[in-house]
């Protein structure tokens, strides 16, 4: 029933921006924390940032100061600003959802977007 949708992937060139998006639908009582993670080939897959219910972030070193998390509440929807891109941050992105069901018993549970493919050409 709950499903996460990404978008806004695509190839740029270095130097460029990129705005992705995950969208969070199907039976919610709430979005909780919320994260990007990516994977490039041959590589396993790594945290980009994320973003808690209350509004606190966190970034990989490797992308501070470049990136921007956000999220908008009323649309249980997560951004990942990405400017200056780097060739190195070429991989498919997965966006990432802590979510309340409304169910008395374990009510939370993780949920991963398809991924978005995110090429940055030299």
């Amino acid at each position: 029933q709950v499903q996460l949708v990404e978008s806004g992937g695509d190839l740029v060139q270095a130097g460029g921006s990129l705005r992705l998006s995950c969208a969070a639908s199907g039976s919610i009582f709430s979005v909780n924390g919320m994260g990007w993670y990516r994977q490039a080939p041959g590589k396993q897959r790594e945290l980009v940032a994320t973003i808690a219910g209350g509004g606190n972030t966190n970034y990989a070193d490797s992308v501070k100061g470049r990136f921007t998390i956000s999220r908008d509440n009323a649309k249980n929807t997560v951004y990942l600003q990405m400017n200056s891109l780097k060739p190195e941050d070429t991989a498919v992105y997965y966006c990432k959802a802590n979510i309340n069901i409304g169910r008395s018993s374990a009510p939370v549970r993780v949920y991963w977007g398809q991924g978005t493919q995110v090429t940055v050409s030299s």
